[in-house]
Parts: C-alpha cells; structure tokens; sequence
C-alpha cells in the first residue's frame, strides 16, 4: 500500500484551474480499484492519496496522468507501508493485493 502526499507548489487560484481534470483522474483511478481513499490537507496544502498499486513503479506511472503532475501545480511524496492492524470495520486494508483481487 502507498500513501501519496501532494503539497501544492502554485497559488491556490492555479490549483482551482486544474482541480476538476484532477477529480476525474481521481475517478478514472477508483474506477481502475487503484485509489482506496483521498481528500485534501487542512489547511489546503495539497491532498493525501492512499493507493494499493502493486509497485512503486506502478505509482509513480500513475502520477504522471495527474492533471497535477502534469501542470507542475504539486510535489509527491510516495510512501510504500504493510498496513497490519486496521479498525473494526476496516480489516479489508491489511489485506495484500493479491487477496483483494
């Protein structure tokens, strides 16, 4: 699993201009079971992904189609974790992806 932390590099007002080819890429990576969760920061910074892509190179493939990425309107910064506890409820994401397939 990977944690993927936008930080914003460009004005908010450049951040809007983009954000909504960025929902759709986030739509299009639900839609592909690559994204599990998403949301902005508080304060609005940049946003936080959690992805369950098989790789690194996965990831960092995925981020390229970013609107985002594309319009140098973010940084990333990737983290790989092995979630092994999660909350009543949400036992789904210790699970590897091989058995979420």
């Amino acid at each position: 699993m990977f944690i993927i932390s936008l930080t914003y590099i460009k004005p908010i007002e450049e951040v809007d201009k983009h954000l909504a080819a960025h929902v759709e890429f986030l739509k299009e990576q639900y839609a592909n079971k690559k994204f599990i969760t998403s949301g902005r920061k508080i304060p609005r910074t940049g946003g936080i992904i959690m992805s369950n892509a098989n790789s690194l190179e996965e990831v960092q493939s995925i981020i390229t189609q970013d609107p985002f990425h594309k319009h140098e309107i973010a940084k990333y910064e990737i983290t790989e974790f092995i979630p092994s506890m999660a909350a009543e409820g949400l036992e789904i994401l210790t699970m590897n992806n091989e058995q979420l397939k």
